[in-house]
């Protein structure tokens, strides 16, 4: 039975409220402005919702800081590493780091102590802002690193060859373009809102004005279409040129009368192009798995029928696009050889064995097996 217009969970564990309250019930005057009408259409959330996600934010939050903190600890501690092209990997695995060591805590605090945003407006704006930031720096050094693997693997020696210099050039305009347009909100050009469960905060994609919708169109056009193109533009590229390739190996090792041209030479092993052809493939599936759904919410938000997004349908892609930051590390680093190789030297107890390639030739030339095999 209800208690007088109070909120509470019974026995079951089942929400009870009064008839006819909604999300916004007893949130305080000051937080209004980042709290969208939107939400009174909806019942209150049950408490456990938020707690759920409060643990799968913490849990993100460790995994993101061991992760990305392995990947920049290795990269900056390997001098082999330190290369112009991999001062990208080591980039994303920085905005990463920051995007989550800043938003993992105070959501996961949240998530327990208030039902609403308890950090106050401004708190919200610059909570939505550093993960603006962070994240649209991320989405463009993917497509720059997409860009150098097409570089390197299909344009060659004609291709652009990235120094230091321009690689830290790269990196200040991505840096700089991240910063000054995520921060147009606090100059009159689009807007912060809480969203979903109202303990995290991003984008103003509910709001009808002019003004917030053009910059909703500007951040899907600019920050996620654009960047989509351009990266499926460059696997693709690189898969075609690597199966290309890989056929011509074939090719004329049946017309020389061997099975391999490659030394080392293994039918059961994947070919490295091969390899490079799944990498990319898996690059392009996480990065539309990962950021579409949040970009249809809010897509839809600006332009479709506003009712189907419910608080989980806000929210659960806002999560799922934030997990970007764990899987990084694993996509872009945990595949480069030589990393796993100086992870499992500098950091032993993670169990991880990787034999170098000076250690596969030293046993090739001490009689080991793996040779060109000919056809008898």
């Amino acid at each position: 039975m209800g208690r007088g217009g109070e909120i509470y969970m019974d026995t079951s564990f089942n929400l009870v409220y009064p008839k006819g309250t909604n999300q916004l019930f007893d949130i305080p005057e000051e937080v209004m402005p980042v709290i969208s009408k939107h939400w009174a259409q909806f019942p209150p959330s049950h408490p456990l919702i938020p707690h759920v996600f409060g643990i799968l934010f913490f849990f993100l939050w460790i995994i993101n800081f061991v992760g990305n903190g392995l990947v920049i600890f290795i990269f900056l501690k390997t001098k082999s590493l330190r290369t112009p092209t991999n001062f990208f990997v080591v980039n994303l695995a920085f905005s990463d780091f920051v995007m989550m060591s800043t938003m993992g805590l105070p959501v996961t605090v949240n998530a327990f102590v208030q039902r609403y945003w308890m950090w106050g407006v401004f708190g919200c704006q610059v909570y939505a802002m550093i993960g603006a930031i962070c994240g649209t720096t991320s989405i463009l050094t993917m497509v720059v690193i997409g860009y150098d693997r097409y570089n390197v693997i299909v344009k060659g020696f004609s291709g652009v060859k990235i120094n230091a210099p321009k690689a830290l050039l790269i990196l200040i305009c991505i840096w700089g373009y991240s910063t000054v347009v995520s921060m147009m909100p606090f100059f009159g050009w689009g807007g912060y809102m809480a969203e979903g469960l109202l303990v995290t905060c991003g984008y103003d994609y509910l709001s009808q004005e002019w003004n917030r919708r053009s910059y909703m169109m500007f951040a899907f056009s600019f920050n996620y279409m654009l960047p989509l193109s351009l990266i499926g533009f460059f696997y693709t590229k690189i898969v075609k040129a690597v199966v290309m390739h890989e056929a011509a190996l074939k090719a004329q090792a049946k017309k020389m009368n061997v099975d391999s041209l490659r030394s080392n030479a293994d039918e059961a092993k994947e070919s490295a192009e091969v390899r490079i052809a799944k990498v990319a493939i898996t690059n392009v599936l996480l990065w539309v798995c990962i950021w579409s759904p949040y970009a249809i919410v809010n897509l839809i938000g600006v332009f479709g029928n506003q009712i189907i997004i419910t608080p989980l349908v806000s929210q659960i892609p806002a999560f799922v696009a934030k997990t970007a930051c764990c899987l990084n590390p694993l996509v872009y680093a945990i595949s480069h050889p030589k990393y796993r190789e100086a992870l499992s030297r500098e950091v032993p107890c993670l169990g991880i064995t990787e034999k170098s390639a000076a250690a596969a030739a030293a046993k090739a030339a001490d009689g080991g097996t793996d040779s060109v095999q000919t056809k008898a």
